[in-house]
């Protein structure tokens, strides 16, 4: 303001020139006319007097004066001086120094004289005034100012009331209601309402507010009154306010905003007449409080939820009752409406999709559709939209359907036309509806029909220019089944007709989109909205009650419950009922039945559930000693099973699933695959068949339907052709094949790993059984030219996929049979011949044509060497043919037709049925007859053909390039092994087919060595197999020796089946079968002893395995014993064996392995119970002359009687029966031919070389060890006098050599056994003869020359240790007991290190074959002469029994002569044996239990004692061989006492059965 200053000296001057000055200038600046400028000059220089005054520069009074004489040069001077001191009252007010105050204080005090008080009052402030006087208190004063400046500035005078201007507003409404009917417009209208405006000084804002007004009345007149508005207004901001006044008006509590406010709202904001911005501050509620409600309810979902699954204490209960009332009393205050709502639900219903997407999206998703009005909104509008396309292309056959009135309104989402069209807004309007479509079933049936329409049009159109259109079309069809169809669903009540509707679109989408959208159905879309959480809770609970109360007997009310339960909400109901059924397995065939009410929908739902959770990555799958499957896997398998065999459901998906965990190296899974063909096509996996079934499986395919199985399968037709065609058109059928078959190895080298032996040798027999189950299915369910186009040939199969060689021909098998046939058939159609010959002759060929290619093919599957021995096609038929292709089970055919009969019979006498009924079944039952006739008959026509094809091919089967040793050797390997315990049916194949091979009279075959190389080496393949593999081996080995038990029994049969066959020449020689002659067979006895010798193989082999304490070892063992327990043991002592080391095991494993325990329990009670049909040792064959066998020798594989001890073992095994050596070493003698003819035995050596090889040296070593033992008898035995003579009769010799055999059996016996053993005494002699030519048979010894010497140098070691192999059955002392372990610890403990170094020794032997031969031309004579020898024996039993005393007394006189009186009647046989006479024998062995229980050392030193005791001792072995009730006396303890009474019974018992025998 100072912009003017006033000179210094003006001041100083003051009175004298510068009070002039300053009125001069004064006045100069009110004479200015410079429009406003002099106003504000005149102000500065006011200002600046009066500034100097308040310095205290200038006197009061004199500026006073001055100032009261200027206020005559202007009118405004006043107004102006009193702005001046308004300036200084705000800068004086702010000082501090308070005498500048007070200046102008006084300043202006002494103005008010000539400046008016009024114009003070109005420009200072009141506390200034206040000072100066001119009011008493500033406060009253302020008051008083604001009372003016209201009354003055905000009191309204006029109110804009329509009473104020009554007849101008009254002429406004009736001018906008009047009828519009007629040609009058928006512009006329608007014109009348200006008129009235200006006559009417109406308010233009009032005026619009009645136009919305009589609008909203009025609704219906939309064009009118928007055209008006648009005309009228001229800014949206006011019609915005406007608006939302009357949307505040209804925001209080209990208020209900009307729909015509929001349909105008909707409506101007459609015409674009407001911005949408604008008008949503006006509306409540805000958006923090719709976001917070939202979550609220999402949180009491929950809450309910955890309620409904949880169990609730009553105190609790009291206490959620209370929260529950205060909750309800705070709802009856019912909250303002949601007026965002109400507008987006006007919005909707008007077409404005554009403004309600922009509101839907400020709220959390699905909250403004999960209000029914919004939602039916929504629906209605999309109603709109697809039903052009809907009528074109969504419409079924016949349907009608009822016209929709499209929207006027030109704004909204235009209709479709194409699919394409869909995507602009009706996919996205579907998105915002979400699970709220439920309210609309009829929309929903339109859109599933829609997709049904689309995926027709999808998978039909190929082309490529539309190719990523249709792409993007399907994964909106996907992503809406995802949110909306699914969602909605769930929420629909019950609504089985949508499901099924559903099910015709999910059907058409591959099978991974399907289970992709019902994972995300079970695990993502419950969360995510309150009355999903809600409804998942209630079907959670629901569920449970359900499955507490299903049982057997309310199947079908609980069925029913189930079934609506899972229409809307499946993935939640079987999740539930699956978690049950993992628990306890009883429920699944409840469970399964009450499935019968379900839609097609659910059940694929409930194939993706079983799939997820099989899949569980939480569950285990082994038990936690990780030995077995979890139950709740077996449990989810079986129910695999049952179910997708009942109902419909599609298999792609879990075939898949087992194909996966296959390619990922698990093989836990192939258990479903197991359960599912079992139960779907009817083809049981077991290996405890009875034989009844076992024979019904090498039948037909109806045999096998009716008596194969443990179940009667009936209607697989359906349920097989469901899993044959899921197979093929997933083209999984030969990759689960091939992937089972490489998983075999995988199981124990890659999956096996750290996992339990008993585990792993589970998942192998699981994967086996699986496979050969599997393959069996798809042998008999393809057709020919489905098997033959998916199955390669066998080389591919080997080289290309590494699949093992039984499983490729296991899977090329029906093939095979396929092309034969239909080859056969073409050939029989093009030569028309009915004669049986001409069929036979092209059957041949046909084979001929196909089974060529395949015999090129194998030869790539081996090495050259092999196909020296075996011929190709040797190879390939064995692999090829089938018990069906061997043998017609007449028995079986037979016992299913009486069965059917039978049947029949029961039909006709029940009256119960009613006659429709009882014609059907009998109708069923005779076609099921006729069906089985002449399936027998067919199948013994092709039986026929086989056996004339193997009889024209035999001659080519096996070379003679090697030994038949080798020949049999690749035969067992690469054939008979592997095939035998691939499966039960295979097994008896096995043994079949060796018979057969055998009856064709095969070249090069030897039947005896095959059999020997079986029996006497099971220890290693028992030990390696797994649990099923041993029942597989078991059957095997039982079917072997069925054969020749049938030999054995039955001298007749013997010499039909074996006499003159080329499997039992004993002649071998390189060149082939050239008719032999009678000498150069194994006649029946010596056949016998062969028998004997393998009998005792498997018993020393059996009790090793069951000493062993190893677990695979006692268990496949107890298998094995178990399956062939028809056939063996057959010999009593062996039996005893057996069951004295069985008995052992169960003492032993019945706390520590249940499981053992269980075996060996079972066995031995059946072991018992065949105790009846066991018969003594020398009725199972003669062994009282020492006559070898020309049998193949064959070596034991198994501890015991491996490398270097077995070369003694031969020979101390029979070291307690010193009298039968005594006999058979002068019979053997010192001849070396009989080496030359044994070592020719070896030939026939086994697998690992060194059977027979050493027979030659187990003869000298019997020779010189007999020699030994004369002499050691002559020194103990007293009165031995070298003066007896050979003048004797023949007769005495004969019976004194009897009778000195029968007292040392008995002596031994009483001293040293126990009672068990002593029914065995007679039995020992034989063995210790047999045990001899074990020396070159079973028993494994070092080659070399020098293991004769080596032997002899340790016989007495040796012998405790053979002794020691096999223990008696019967108790014996402790330090006995315990010596006999160590001792047999230590032979057990060898190795086999002579197996390959045999085999060259034995090539080296083998040099010259044709010159080597064995002859037994004199063991006709040996054989008479034994029977003389028993007849007379048994005469000189019965006179000793009458003339005791006499008997002694000849027996101390002839016991001299013994010794010189064998000697000359083995002289002569030694002659013969030199010829070859005595090598039939030669492989008799030893029973394991007959072994003397005491050592040789043991009986030596006895006896050197007992000279003064021998002839009270003789006639105690007269007394017990004829009557046996005195031995007792002569014991010299209790003990003793009481095993001699009860031995001498039985031993009476044994010279009964064997006189009879003789």
């Amino acid at each position: 303001m100072a912009t003017l200053i006033l000179p210094g000296e003006w001041i100083k001057n003051w009175e004298k020139s510068g009070k002039h000055e300053f009125v001069q200038l004064c006045k100069e600046l009110t004479e200015k006319t410079d429009h406003g400028n002099e106003t504000k000059d005149i102000q500065a220089a006011l200002y600046e007097v009066c500034s100097q005054v308040v310095q205290g520069n200038l006197k009061i009074d004199l500026v006073s004066a001055v100032l009261g004489e200027m206020m005559e040069l202007r009118d405004d001077l006043p107004s102006i001086l009193a702005d001046v001191f308004c300036i200084l009252d705000l800068e004086t007010g702010a000082l501090e120094e308070k005498n500048k105050r007070d200046h102008y204080t006084h300043l202006v005090g002494a103005c008010l004289s000539f400046v008016p008080e009024a114009i003070l009052k109005e420009r200072l402030d009141p506390e200034t005034l206040e000072s100066l006087g001119l009011i008493k208190q500033a406060h009253q004063f302020n008051q008083k100012i604001v009372k003016i400046k209201t009354k003055l500035f905000y009191k309204q005078q006029k109110f804009n009331l329509l009473r104020e201007e009554n007849e101008g507003y009254a002429k406004l409404i009736t001018e906008l209601g009047q009828d519009l009917s007629g040609n009058i417009t928006s512009h006329l209208v608007l014109e009348s309402i200006k008129s009235l405006i200006g006559c009417f000084n109406l308010d233009p804002n009032r005026v619009l507010d009645i136009i919305l007004e009589v609008y909203e009345s009025r609704s219906e007149q939309d064009e009118f009154f928007l055209s008006l508005i648009k005309s009228y207004m001229c800014e949206p901001i006011t019609l915005c306010h406007i608006l939302g006044f009357k949307f505040k008006f209804y925001q209080e509590p209990n208020e209900e905003t009307p729909k015509s406010l929001y349909h105008i709202a909707a409506a101007l904001l459609n015409h674009k007449l407001i911005e949408l911005e604008d008008l949503y501050v006006h509306l409540m509620p805000v958006d923090a409080t719709i976001v917070e409600e939202h979550k609220r309810e999402i949180s009491e979902a929950k809450q309910i939820a955890r309620k409904l699954v949880t169990v609730v204490l009553p105190s609790e209960k009291s206490e959620d009752k209370e929260k529950e009332k205060e909750k309800e009393e705070e709802k009856n205050e019912k909250p303002p409406d949601n007026q965002k709502l109400g507008l987006l639900e006007a919005l909707l219903r008007i077409g404005d999709w554009h403004h309600a997407q922009s509101i839907m999206d400020q709220m959390p998703s699905f909250y403004a559709t999960s209000h029914k009005a919004i939602a039916l909104a929504l629906c209605q509008l999309v109603h709109l939209t697809v039903e052009p396309l809907y009528r074109r292309a969504g419409v079924p056959k016949g349907a009608k359907g009822c016209a929709l009135q499209p929207l006027k309104n030109k704004r909204a989402p235009q209709p479709t036309e194409s699919f394409e069209d869909l995507r602009k807004d009706t996919f996205s309007m579907l998105c915002y509806l979400g699970p709220h479509l439920s309210h609309d079933p009829i929309l929903f049936a339109k859109i599933v029909r829609l997709g049904k329409s689309f995926m027709k049009e999808y998978q039909s159109d190929g082309r490529p220019e539309v190719k990523d259109k249709m792409e993007i079309l399907l994964s909106c069809f996907l992503s809406i089944a995802d949110q909306v169809l699914l969602p909605s669903l769930s929420l629909m009540e019950c609504n089985a007709c949508m499901s099924e509707e559903l099910w015709g679109l999910f059907k058409l989408f591959p099978y991974q989109h399907r289970y992709r959208l019902y994972g995300q159905w079970k695990n993502e879309t419950y969360s995510g909205h309150p009355l999903l959480v809600k409804v998942k809770a209630q079907t959670v609970e629901r569920a449970k009650y359900i499955m507490k109360r299903l049982t057997k007997e309310n199947i079908k009310q609980s069925g029913r419950q189930i079934g609506k339960l899972s229409h809307s909400n499946p993935t939640i109901l079987f999740d539930y009922m699956l978690s049950q059924i993992q628990w306890y397995d009883n429920l699944i065939v409840p469970v399964v039945d009450s499935l019968k009410y379900l839609t097609s929908l659910n059940y694929d739902v409930l194939a993706y559930c079983i799939i997820e959770a099989l899949a569980n990555p939480e569950k285990e799958k082994m038990k936690h000693d990780d030995t077995t499957l979890s139950l709740w896997l077996q449990s989810l398998a079986s129910l695999c099973g049952a179910v997708f065999r009942k109902y419909p459901i599609e298999l792609a998906g879990l075939l898949q699933y087992v194909t996966n965990q296959l390619k990922a190296g698990k093989s836990f899974d192939l258990l479903i695959l197991k359960e599912v063909v079992q139960k779907m096509a009817g083809i049981e996996i077991t290996d405890e068949m009875t034989s009844e079934q076992l024979e019904a499986m090498t039948g037909g395919e109806q045999l096998k339907a009716e008596g194969g199985y443990f179940g009667q399968i009936r209607n697989t037709k359906k349920s097989s052709q469901r899993l044959k065609d899921a197979l093929l058109d997933h083209e999984l059928a030969l990759p689960l094949c091939l992937l089972m078959a490489q998983q075999r190895n995988g199981v124990v080298f890659l999956e096996g790993g750290e996992k339990h032996l008993k585990l792993v040798g589970h998942l192998y027999d699981q994967c086996h059984d699986t496979l050969v189950q599997f393959g069996g299915f798809l042998a008999s369910n393809l057709s020919t030219e489905d098997y033959i186009k998916r199955v390669p040939s066998i080389d591919v199969l080997c080289n290309q996929f590494h699949t093992p060689h039984d499983a490729a021909f296991f899977l090329s098998r029906p093939m095979y049979a396929h092309q034969i046939l239909s080859k056969y058939e073409e050939l029989k159609k093009a030569e028309k011949g009915n004669r049986q010959q001409q069929k036979v002759t092209k059957y041949v060929a046909a084979c001929e044509q196909v089974m060529m290619p395949v015999h090129e093919a194998v030869m790539s599957l081996h090495p050259a060497r092999v196909w020296d021995d075996l011929r190709p096609q040797f190879y390939a038929t064995f692999w090829s043919l089938t018990m069906y292709d061997l043998a017609v089970p007449h028995a079986a055919y037979e016992r299913e037709v009486n069965k059917l009969r039978v049947q029949i019979k029961a039909i006709e006498e029940n009256s119960e049925i009613p006659l429709n009924k009882k014609k059907k079944e009998k109708e069923r039952c005779t076609a099921l007859q006729e069906k089985l006739q002449e399936e027998e008959k067919k199948q013994m026509e092709h039986v026929q053909r086989v056996l004339h094809r193997l009889k024209l091919e035999k001659d080519s089967w096996l070379l003679t390039k090697s030994t038949k040793n080798e020949t049999i050797t690749k035969f067992l390997q690469l054939c008979l092994f592997p095939r035998c315990i691939f499966s039960s049916i295979d097994a008896v194949y096995c043994a079949r087919f060796v018979e057969l091979v055998h009856q064709q009279k095969t070249p090069n075959f030897c039947t005896l060595l095959c059999y020997d190389r079986v029996f006497s080496a099971i220890i290693y393949t028992v030990a390696s197999c797994t649990e099923n593999e041993s029942h597989r081996y078991g059957r095997f080995l039982c079917c072997m020796l069925e054969t020749v038990t049938r030999w054995h029994s039955n001298r007749a049969v013997y010499e039909k089946e074996c006499v003159n066959y080329p499997g039992f020449l004993t002649i071998f020689r390189a060149a082939g079968f050239d008719g032999g002659n009678k000498a150069d067979q194994l006649d029946y006895e010596n056949f016998r002893h062969v028998v004997h010798k393998w009998h005792y193989m498997l018993t020393k082999a059996s009790v090793h395995c069951l000493e062993t304490g190893d677990y695979t070892h006692i268990r496949n063992i107890l298998i094995v014993l178990t399956k062939i327990l028809p056939c063996y043991p057959k010999v009593l002592n062996l039996g005893q064996a057996l069951e004295c080391r069985v008995h052992k095991i169960c003492l032993e494993e019945k706390d520590k392995r249940p499981d053992l325990y269980a075996l060996a329990m079972g066995y031995s009670g059946r072991l018992k119970s065949q105790k009846v049909h066991m018969v003594p040792e020398n009725e199972f064959h003669h062994k009282d002359q020492p006559a070898r066998s020309a049998t193949p020798a064959s070596q034991q594989n198994g501890p015991g009687s491996t490398g270097k001890p077995a070369a003694n073992t031969s020979k101390t095994e029979e070291g307690g029966f010193e009298d039968g050596d005594r006999v058979k070493d002068k019979s053997q003698g010192t001849t070396k031919p009989v080496n030359k003819a044994n070592s020719t035995a070896a030939k026939v050596t086994t697998s690992n070389g060194n059977g027979a090889l050493n027979s030659t040296k187990a003869v000298k070593d019997d020779k010189e060890k007999s020699g030994k033992e004369k002499k050691e008898k002559k020194e103990k035995t007293p009165g031995s006098t070298p003066e007896t003579t050979k003048a004797e009769s023949r007769r005495e010799k004969q019976r004194d050599e009897r009778a000195g055999k029968e007292e040392r059996l008995l002596r031994e016996g009483k001293e040293k056994t126990p009672k068990a053993d002593r029914e065995k005494v007679k039995l020992d002699e034989k063995s210790g003869k047999d045990d001899k030519a074990k020396a070159g048979n079973g028993e494994p010894v070092e080659p070399g020359r020098d293991a004769v010497k080596e032997s002899k140098n340790k016989e007495k070691g040796d012998r405790n240790a053979a002794t020691a192999t096999l223990k008696s059955p019967n108790p014996r002392s402790d330090s006995a007991e315990s010596e006999r372990d160590h001792k047999r610890r230590k032979l057990d403990s060898h190795s086999s290190p002579s197996h390959s170094s045999s085999v060259k020794d034995s090539s080296n032997e083998l040099k010259d074959p044709a010159t080597k031969h064995i002859n037994f031309n004199s063991v006709a004579r040996s054989k008479s002469r034994e029977r003389e020898v028993e007849k007379k024996d048994t005469e000189s039993v019965q006179g000793r029994s009458k003339e005791k005393k006499e008997e002694k007394e000849r027996k101390e006189r002839k016991r001299d002569h013994a010794v010189n009186d064998r000697e000359a009647s083995q002289e002569s046989k030694r002659r013969k044996d030199e010829n070859g006479t005595n090598s039939s024998k030669n492989s008799q062995s030893t029973s394991p239990s007959c072994d003397s229980p005491l050592t040789p050392e043991k009986e030596k030193t006895k006896r050197s004692k007992s000279s003064s005791k021998e002839k009270a001792e003789s006639v105690k072995a007269e007394r017990t061989s004829s009557g046996g009730k005195k031995e007792s006396r002569h014991e010299k303890s209790e003990k003793k006492e009481k095993r001699d009474s009860a031995g001498g019974k039985e031993e009476k018992k044994h010279h009964k059965s064997s006189d009879k025998h003789r």
